[in-house]
């Protein structure tokens, strides 16, 4: 597994899975040049709406749903 799709697991787990109503935002000023970039590799995926992060897409909610199984089964 590369380092780019550790850093977009990463930024996916971070929302939050028992509400998608609530957003993220990665900002350059205060977040990493890596995450940055994970967000709008995420955008250019298609699974969040704004490329620093926004709202989860459809596919967006998918991805973290099996995320968040994932990581309570290797828990």
């Amino acid at each position: 597994m590369n380092t780019n799709l550790l850093q977009e697991l990463s930024i996916l787990s971070l929302f939050n899975q028992s509400t998608f109503q609530e957003g993220l935002k990665v900002h350059e000023h205060d977040a990493t040049l890596e995450n940055v970039a994970a967000t709008q590799r995420l955008f250019d995926k298609g699974l969040v709406t704004q490329s620093d992060g926004g709202y989860l897409t459809s596919l967006g909610k998918d991805a973290v749903e099996q995320l968040q199984d994932l990581l309570l089964i290797l828990k």
